[in-house]
Parts: structure tokens; sequence; C-alpha cells
């Protein structure tokens, strides 16, 4: 990366949004604001964007997003937000109306996969040919690396909506508004407070319940191990970080549940290959600042 090369990020979450700007790597400025309306929103990045280009022209802006969008280049609606249960933001032009009258490169992926690829390249993943990154907070997504390179098909993987195996005797019906008890529905931050009756960083980890949160969140990991093949799941968020032990649970779990078919999964090797992310809060500005790179060097 060259040290003299301008470029901005925008990390679009569903709680909270940051700009920042870097020179090189090194981050100038940060700018954070409470995730509200699109018109909102969109408009005051859009307008720190601008002030940080009529300081200096920007080289590229990458922007980094909550979902699901539409990545297409060639489809009608391009860099705009898919149907979510987010509300209002529905159909929000989300690239239109951040870059405006730009004429830099920029460049439009998921959170998930942003912070995948500064994972990739800075963090956990280092040294990795594939990983998937997995975030669990407000919601669950998850983004699949490759090779350095954010894998797409018909759209972005929709991680947190796969089904998944219930524990037996297990009636919580879920929390998702299209699926009810798919992954996110079961295992987000909102899931988990229906199902505690109360925030979940209150319950104390003693709780018998946690076991099966593990479990599902470890019926989740088998489900990419034997599909995806990673050589490495990053799990982040809120939910994960605030209790280190949930993730032991989780391996020993995986471990359990794949029963020794994956030769590579075993109990010495599960904790390289189920890990937490390196770069904590950083992951998501600097997986915008990633994008950005992807775009100056398209």
């Amino acid at each position: 990366m060259d040290s003299s090369n301008r470029i901005a990020g925008i990390e679009l979450g569903g709680t909270k949004s940051i700009a920042v700007l870097a020179q090189g790597a090194d981050m100038l400025e940060k700018f954070t604001i409470a995730t509200t309306t699109p018109a909102g929103t969109l408009g005051q990045l859009r307008d720190v964007l601008h002030r940080w280009n009529a300081e200096r022209a920007l080289d590229s802006v990458g922007i980094a997003s909550f979902g699901p969008l539409q990545l297409a280049p060639d489809k009608p609606g391009f860099g705009t937000m898919l149907k979510t249960p987010k509300p209002h933001w529905s159909g929000a032009a989300v690239a239109g109306d951040l870059i405006g009258a730009l004429s830099c490169p920029w460049s439009i992926d998921t959170d998930v996969n942003g912070a995948g690829l500064a994972e990739y390249r800075w963090g956990a993943g280092a040294g990795c040919r594939s990983l998937i990154y997995i975030t669990i907070g407000t919601g669950l997504g998850g983004g699949l690396i490759v090779d350095g390179r954010a894998v797409h098909g018909a759209m972005h993987p929709e991680i947190g909506h796969i089904r998944i195996r219930r524990a037996s005797g297990d009636g919580f019906a879920g929390v998702c508004p299209f699926h009810g008890d798919c992954a996110e529905g079961l295992v987000s931050g909102p899931a988990l407070a229906a199902r505690f009756g109360q925030p979940a960083d209150t319950v104390d980890e003693s709780h018998p319940l946690w076991r099966q949160v593990a479990g599902e969140i470890a019926e989740l990991a088998c489900t990419l191990l034997l599909t995806a093949s990673p050589e490495r799941i990053l799990v982040g968020g809120g939910v994960a970080t605030a209790r280190p032990v949930l993730l032991d649970s989780v391996r020993d779990q995986v471990v359990e549940r794949l029963a020794g078919y994956l030769p590579f999964v075993t109990r010495d090797t599960v904790k390289d290959i189920i890990c937490a992310p390196a770069l904590g809060h950083d992951a998501g500005p600097r997986g915008a600042l990633a994008l950005a790179l992807d775009a100056l060097g398209r």
C-alpha cells in the first residue's frame, strides 16, 4: 500500500456507524454516529466524506454495511439495501447516497465480509487461505473469505439464516421475523434476551441454558466446516466476546458433534480452527478500509 494514499471507509452498522480516514496504514480521523433513518445517517456520513475530499482528494472509499445488499454490479439497484427487518432501510440507496458526487474509485460489501477481509490481512486470519468471520450481536452475520477475496454468488452469504438442528424438547420459537428459529433467531442478542427473560450480559455463566446456546453455535460451525471447509472460523460480536467461556463450550461441542468425521478437527486442533477475532472493535472500520484498498487496486 502506498503510504501517500488517502482513503476513507464507512462501516454502516445496525446500531452505530463509523467513518474513518486513513493515509497509508495510519488512521487520521474517526467519526461515529448512531444509525437512525437512511436519510439522517447516510446524509451525515456523506457530508463527512465530502469534507475530507474537499480538504484533499480521496483516492478511494470502501463501504462495509449491514445487509442484505444488492452487490451484483450488473443488477438493478446495485449498492442498495434489500428487504431487511431494520425499519425504513429496505431499498435504501446506500452506495449512491454515500458516494454522491465523489469521482474516486469505491467498493461496497457487507460489514461481515469487510471485517473478514480485515482479519485475513491484519488479524487472526493471517496465514490462512480461507476463513469465515461470524459476528453475533443484534443479529448474526457471516462472511466467507477465500484467497483474500470475499465470496459472492447469486448474492452474499446469509449465514445467520441457516436453520440448524434444535435441542430435543426446546420449544423456543425464535425471534427472526422471516424464519423464526434460524441461527440468528436463536442466538442473537434479542433472541437470548427473549430466552433468558433478561439481557444476556446479566445472566450468570452457570445458567444451564448457556450450554444449549453454545450447542446451537456449534451446530452452525459444524455446518460451515462441512460445507465451506474453512481453515478458520472467527467468532466475534458482543454475544461471543463478552463470554470467552462460551467459545470453549462451542469448541468442545463441535468436536463431539463431528464425531471424528473431519480428520483436521480434533481436540488438539480445534482451538486453532475456531477462534476469537484479533482486531476487536477495529475489525469493522479496518474492513471498510480493506474494501477501499480493493477499489484502489482495481
